[in-house]
């Protein structure tokens, strides 16, 4: 090999990769803005979670020690909450490092990875992080089409992502369908249920993926602490599977990936069904009244996707775009996402805030599409 050829390159598929742009904080001159465009919970952290964090920090070997590297404590509170296995749970840096542990441990180059289109957006990371095809089914107005993820099946598929309910769009798959789909898939490709929101549904919108991941060898679901137990800065998730899957995940999941603080705060989390059943009345009842504030705003060309997250997922169909409105409402100090790297350009995703911060968005809103 001559010096000529010598040349550092990324592996080809490394480029096709468009890095994950995260919801902003801050306005373009750094101005704060009221932010809600990240999904996170607007009544903040428990208080039995953050006293469990504050009691971490306050040890002297707080920084010291690294963390328990199985997160034992908090896979047994994960276990004796939902009644499952904790040699059968796993922990991650967020649910991203289990979506991406599923596509490293069961897909490669030149195999298949597929979602309904509009869906989380760390899927094609993680697909062409491994050299995989990402693979887009069509959605049903903006819903997940199981029909099209099926015929969407190739001998080269390998894991298939179901973010129920979906990010952006909010919109839940039942039960029924989750089964269908399941059902209609061949037996070596790895069924990764995304249930980050999960916790905002009601009992009888849950749509049985854990009870599938209890008794079927190649079904994972992952959930995470950064929603409605107001954990993101912490970075917790967590996944279920068969133990041969899991044991296969820990193969290639980094060591010491939940800190010592985050462990301690997700168990505390999991006994605060007070703070929960808060955060679910707050959220259903701003959700729906905000829904109903911008569908009074049809004449303008406004469509409201009926939601089961902590957001909406608000099409601008009018004269004013939602780039327009994006812009607007960043003038006026709310920031919320737009999408147009999602396939998505006339949509605006927005988090539902405080009371205040909800009714000033509606507003803002409405000024926006007067101009």
């Amino acid at each position: 090999m001559t010096k000529a050829t010598q040349t550092l390159t990324p592996k080809p598929w490394i480029g096709g990769i468009a890095p994950y742009v995260p919801g902003k904080s801050a306005g373009a001159d750094g101005r704060p803005l009221i932010k809600l465009s990240a999904n996170e919970n607007p009544l903040g952290t428990g208080e039995k979670a953050r006293a469990a964090f504050a009691a971490v920090q306050a040890a002297a070997d707080a920084l010291s020690r690294y963390p328990d590297p199985g997160s034992t404590q908090l896979r047994a509170a994960i276990a004796a909450k939902f009644d499952l296995d904790p040699a059968r749970i796993i922990c991650g840096n967020g649910s991203d490092e289990l979506l991406h542990l599923a596509a490293g441990t069961y897909a490669g180059a030149g195999d298949e990875i597929l979602y309904v289109r509009y869906g989380f957006a760390v899927y094609e990371i993680a697909a062409r992080r491994v050299g995989a095809v990402p693979v887009e089914a069509d959605d049903k107005d903006y819903a997940t089409d199981v029909d099209a993820l099926l015929a969407a099946v190739t001998d080269k598929t390998r894991v298939v992502y179901l973010a129920n309910p979906n990010n952006p769009t909010g919109t839940l798959a039942t039960c029924e369908e989750v089964a269908r789909l399941y059902a209609g898939l061949p037996k070596n490709v790895l069924f990764v249920i995304d249930q980050a929101y999960s916790e905002y549904l009601s009992e009888a919108e849950d749509d049985g993926g854990l009870e599938l991941a209890k008794t079927q060898p190649n079904v994972f679901v992952t959930r995470t602490f950064s929603k409605i137990h107001g954990l993101a800065a912490e970075r917790i998730g967590w996944g279920y599977a068969a133990a041969e899957v899991i044991s296969a995940l820990h193969r290639i999941r980094l060591p010491f990936n939940v800190t010592r603080a985050g462990q301690a705060a997700a168990v505390a989390a999991l006994g605060d069904a007070e703070f929960v059943a808060h955060s679910r009345d707050h959220n259903a009842k701003w959700r729906a009244w905000l829904a109903g504030e911008l569908e009074s705003l049809g004449n303008h060309g406004v469509r409201v996707i009926p939601s089961a997250c902590n957001f909406l997922l608000v099409l601008f169909e009018g004269d004013t775009s939602a780039e327009t409105v994006y812009n607007r409402l960043m003038d006026a100090g709310y920031i919320v996402r737009w999408l147009p790297g999602q396939g998505l350009p006339n949509a605006l995703r927005m988090t539902i805030g405080t009371e205040d911060e909800t009714r000033g968005l509606a507003a803002a809103i409405r000024a926006a599409l007067n101009g």
